[in-house]
């Protein structure tokens, strides 16, 4: 599957000021690594975020957020965020800033 181009670029940018960040490609999508976990992508014309289980169901009660649905499993802890969720700079950010949130909690990993 291939990814939004321009979104990737978008959130590129969005994530330069969160150290040092991994660009990997997996499960068809432009995956954003950071201290060696997936924090973000974008996977068609979505912006996949990382929002822990815990904040999981919260996360889905957001306007134009769906599940994370890979070959029909759900991803919990994941969720999409469909094109009209993300279109302003502000927007993103607030995914973004959500999913390097949950991250930074994590212990680091290599690669």
């Amino acid at each position: 599957m291939a990814y939004d181009e321009e979104l990737a670029i978008r959130v590129r940018t969005h994530l330069s000021i969160a150290g040092e960040v991994v660009e990997r490609r997996m499960m068809g999508a432009l995956c954003f690594m950071l201290h060696g976990h997936m924090c973000c992508g974008v996977t068609g014309n979505a912006l996949m975020v990382r929002v822990g289980r815990d904040d999981y169901e919260a996360a889905l009660e957001e306007d134009h957020v769906r599940p994370m649905d890979i070959s029909g499993r759900i991803l919990r802890g994941f969720v999409l965020v469909d094109p009209p969720g993300v279109k302003t700079g502000r927007s993103l950010r607030f995914w973004i800033g959500r999913a390097c949130g949950l991250v930074s909690t994590l212990p680091a990993r290599e690669g």
